[in-house]
């Protein structure tokens, strides 16, 4: 199960911090790590601060963008601060985020992706998340290391699959219904957009109504087959259209 789940940081600053998450996943028996744009990488720094997890940050894949460090993944997490803007599920509780995260990934990559160390994720990559996770903490001073976040976000997935292991849901079947990859779900994004544009629905371009049908997704959680359903229900809504207005 933790090796189907994938910690992505973006945009680090400090190479340092790449090396000190990676010795965070570490003990938390993670190893898959993703960097989507690191300022300086590879670099001296990041190994010595891994401190017995070098495998970890030698095998770090490296991205461009987010879109694809996610791209495979059925679920993307991101570790930041509630926006009650971006109307993303959000969980309040690490310790629910990693039951949730671990039931997925029994079958089915996933990703937790943390942000700058100065401030975090921008709201165009939440937009690839399909939930959000908060860490608790001091009210007057809830700032927290990147290594620190990733060690206790890791930790609650390593204690949930501990707990799945003891109860042994572990032998439980896979999910029936797979869920699409964050690839598939842009394709069907991109392809509602197109026809809600064609027919005239997008008509007010401050309404955010887009941002709100994403969210809507991301709660409902459409299966694969689902999604090839309303795939579908648009390719028919397309071809009525261009029917009615050859």
């Amino acid at each position: 199960m933790l090796s189907n789940i994938r910690i992505v940081l973006v945009q680090t600053f400090h190479p340092g911090n790449i090396g000190a998450s990676a010795r965070a996943m570490k003990t938390m028996g993670l190893s898959q790590l993703t960097l989507v744009n690191p300022r300086c990488f590879p670099d001296e720094e990041a190994t010595r601060l891994a401190a017995g997890a070098e495998d970890v940050v030698i095998n770090a894949s490296v991205t461009n963008a987010m879109a694809d460090a996610v791209a495979d993944c059925v679920q993307v997490i991101g570790a930041s601060a509630r926006l009650r803007n971006l109307p993303l599920p959000h969980f309040d509780e690490p310790d629910r985020m990693a039951e949730d995260t671990i039931t997925v990934a029994r079958s089915e990559p996933v990703a937790l992706v943390f942000g700058r160390e100065r401030f975090g994720l921008t709201n165009d990559e939440l937009r690839h998340c399909t939930h959000q996770v908060s860490i608790p903490a001091n009210p007057d001073y809830g700032i927290l290391n990147l290594a620190q976040a990733v060690q206790v976000l890791c930790y609650e997935l390593f204690r949930a699959q501990q707990r799945t292991q003891q109860t042994h849901t572990h032998q439980a079947l896979p999910r029936q219904t797979p869920l699409p990859s964050q690839e598939q779900l842009a394709h069907f994004y991109e392809h509602l957009h197109r026809v809600m544009k064609d027919v005239g629905f997008l008509t007010q371009p401050h309404a955010r109504t887009e941002e709100h049908l994403h969210a809507l997704f991301a709660r409902a959680q459409p299966s694969r087959k689902e999604l090839s359903i309303l795939r579908g229900f648009l390719s028919a809504v397309e071809k009525k259209a261009q029917d009615t207005n050859p």
